[in-house]
């Protein structure tokens, strides 16, 4: 990959080709796509402007970013739908590679494909691993001081930039202390996620546990297990109360 930063954005040209697609109109298809990390945790895709097939209508209002510049707004247009300010440009960025690249809003468009195969919430980081591994340590956890969950038989799932992840069969959870939540969030590794409240009889504590019932295909081994935030909960690995991690959902 070539690669380029500056300040606290890098900016890579992939190898993989990228579609997105709004009302199954094809927006843009590229062989030559920009990975931008605007923020540290994950990519954003930029198309060359060449590679766009939709019309881009530019509109009044822009956008500043102290790296990338100011940036001008489109709204994407194909037969039969618009997506509204769902398309960026940076013409005079400080960033060279920037200025002939197009930037989708992710959520505007239906559907992404990197190669033949759709993905989901953000590109995949390059950078980024995910391994799952059994394990016959002992995981406990404890909220309000009451044992939630205790097990000898993890799937320990170690990701790239996060803490290790202990994923725990459910018949070793008490689930008389699980309330269902409406909350849902999606990972690109991992698929969509369904959550659980903690209501040990002191208070609830929301969507402390989640769970990957239908995961994507490189994650079918966390599914149907049961894992809870490291950062919120009292966790003893092998007897040994783990110190809290702070992360993004600390």
């Amino acid at each position: 990959m070539n690669e380029h930063a500056r300040g606290a954005v890098r900016v890579e040209q992939g190898p993989k080709r990228v579609r997105c697609y709004l009302a199954g109109r094809l927006v843009a298809d590229t062989r030559r796509p920009f990975l931008v990390w605007e923020i540290p945790y994950y990519p954003a895709y930029y198309i060359p402007l060449a590679d766009v097939v939709a019309d881009l209508k530019p509109v009044e209002k822009v956008e500043h970013s102290p790296s990338r510049g100011t940036a001008r707004l489109f709204d994407v247009r194909v037969d039969g739908a618009a997506a509204e300010s769902a398309a960026k440009r940076y013409p005079d960025s400080p960033l060279e590679e920037l200025r002939e690249l197009v930037r989708f809003d992710w959520a505007a468009m239906d559907e992404w494909l990197e190669e033949d195969e759709p993905v989901y919430t953000h590109p995949r980081d390059p950078y980024k691993r995910v391994d799952i591994l059994a394990s016959s340590r002992q995981v406990r956890v404890e909220v309000d001081g009451v044992t939630v969950a205790d097990s000898t038989r993890p799937h320990i799932l170690f990701e790239t930039g996060l803490p290790p992840r202990y994923y725990l069969p459910l018949p070793d959870v008490r689930t008389e202390l699980l309330v269902p939540s409406a909350t849902q969030s999606h990972c690109p590794y991992k698929g969509t996620a369904a959550y659980w409240s903690v209501d040990t009889g002191h208070g609830v504590h929301p969507d402390l546990v989640w769970i990957y019932r239908t995961p994507l295909p490189e994650s079918q081994k966390v599914a149907g297990l049961a894992c809870f935030y490291n950062e919120k909960v009292d966790l003893y690995i092998d007897g040994e109360l783990q110190d809290r991690p702070r992360t993004p959902f600390s």
